[in-house]
């Protein structure tokens, strides 16, 4: 989901028409009762896509499907969120933690190109048994940071005596501690995205503001290997601010951009320098490329059917596949996986419904509209209460009135989860403003106020 390989490393799946399996009811739920249904579907997605025996967790819910080690960070994040609302025990929480940590711990590192991963960093799919580097991929940066970051979640909330919940910790100050920050800034000014042994550091990187920030504040908290802090200034000067649609905000066109590291970190009123030099901070922003999002969908440019005040969020997922067909007298273009954006696209009339529900922490009264909206107009998007990863309504064809995605993705299943439990408790919000790493990492990084 971060860069170009990671866009072509997914498959698309072949197409289907909409089906009706969602409650009726649905829509008639209260808000919390809807959110709670909602977030516990979401997180099921861990216990039935999880092996037990080393706590890696599927891409995607397919048959084959590798391990995504960002995949794996939300799953840490979520096993204390499911112990709060009573969906697990502590114990049962702590030790699937625990493997997973091990997992990682005793895994192999080395330039081998069948290895874990290498100098502390691990490779952004894995396979579900055996643990070792598939499609060729990349040593991720950004993958290995989620993954730490639900590391560092499950540290600060697993803080008794108990011989397990020690070990958890002592596990994950390890983990941290050997990955080699410096080693992967390559001589550069700024961090690559990643590194193969085959070929070495990839030649592109970080330019444009982007869901690298956690990445930033862990690479320059780090106990061991820490970047220096003129770092994140040389990537934030990459930035660009741009007044769409009457809003001033730091552009980037997927909403996922504008809420993965908000997962972790809690940004309101607190500002680097471009930030505090602009009169906003990085939650405001948010809110301002969700209410662009909106306007988008209510502009429809492209004139694609479904589009609305209440049916938008733009994001990296699944679609039809790559294809153009004749539908409504226009010749349309169709993508699979793909990082879609507003306003300049891609748009091909795919909608990413767990991108518009992740902006509850941002704007709540647009995400419940838009799932609602959802469940009243297209209630056969939502099976069993979680939300797809694309659907199209443009896309008519064999009589069927629209498409969507097969299967889930568990980014977009961790995201909802994490979201929601923030809009409801801010409980990994909490549990982050207490890592001393964290709070570390923002203030090198230049942040001040709130609650830093």
């Amino acid at each position: 989901m971060h860069g170009v390989e990671k866009f072509t490393a997914r498959k698309a799946f072949q197409n289907r028409s909409l089906n009706t399996e969602t409650p009726a009811h649905l829509v008639m739920l209260p808000d919390d009762d809807l959110l709670n249904a909602l977030q516990r579907a979401a997180f099921g997605y861990f216990l039935t896509q999880c092996n037990s025996a080393n706590g890696l967790v599927a891409d995607r819910s397919v048959a084959g499907a590798p391990c995504s080690i960002a995949v794996v960070g939300f799953a840490l994040c979520s096993y204390p969120i499911a112990v709060e609302r009573r969906w697990m025990t502590r114990d049962d929480a702590a030790q699937r933690i625990l493997t997973t940590l091990l997992f990682f711990l005793n895994s192999a590192q080395s330039e081998a190109p069948d290895a874990t991963g290498y100098m502390g960093f691990y490779y952004h799919f894995l396979d579900m048994q055996t643990g070792k580097r598939v499609w060729d991929c990349e040593l991720s940066l950004i993958d290995t940071a989620l993954l730490l970051g639900g590391i560092l979640a499950a540290s600060a909330y697993f803080t008794g005596n108990s011989p397990i919940e020690v070990q958890i910790r002592q596990v994950a100050e390890t983990l941290y501690s050997r990955i080699d920050w410096q080693w992967a800034q390559h001589g550069g000014p700024t961090l690559p995205q990643g590194w193969k042994p085959e070929s070495g550091f990839l030649h592109y990187g970080w330019e444009g503001y982007s869901e690298a920030i956690l990445l930033y504040v862990l690479a320059l908290a780090s106990p061991t290997h820490p970047i220096p802090a003129n770092s994140y200034s040389a990537w934030t000067s990459t930035y660009q601010w741009e007044n769409l649609y009457g809003y001033d905000f730091l552009y980037a066109g997927p909403l996922f951009i504008h809420q993965l590291s908000h997962a972790w970190i809690d940004f309101r009123s607190i500002q680097d320098p471009f930030m505090r030099e602009k009169g906003s901070d990085y939650f405001k922003n948010s809110c301002q490329a969700t209410y662009i999002q909106r306007q988008y969908a209510l502009r429809n440019p492209k004139d694609f059917r479904g589009y609305g005040e209440n049916v938008w969020g733009f994001s990296a997922g699944d679609g039809p596949s790559p294809q153009r067909i004749r539908i409504d007298g226009v010749n349309r273009s169709f993508f699979g996986y793909t990082a879609r954006g507003v306003p300049y696209g891609p748009d091909d009339g795919t909608i990413c419904p767990p991108a518009a529900l992740a902006s509850i922490v941002f704007v709540p009264d647009m995400a419940l509209a838009a799932v609602r909206c959802l469940c009243d107009r297209y209630p056969e998007v939502i099976k069993e209460y979680r939300l797809p990863s694309g659907f199209n309504p443009s896309f008519i064809r064999n009589g069927c009135r629209g498409w969507i995605s097969e299967g889930y993705l568990g980014l977009d299943q961790g995201i909802v989860t994490l979201m929601i439990e923030n809009y409801r408790s801010q409980l990994i919000w909490k549990l982050m403003r207490q890592c001393a790493y964290i709070r570390s990492g923002l203030r090198r990084a230049g942040f001040r106020g709130g609650w830093l």
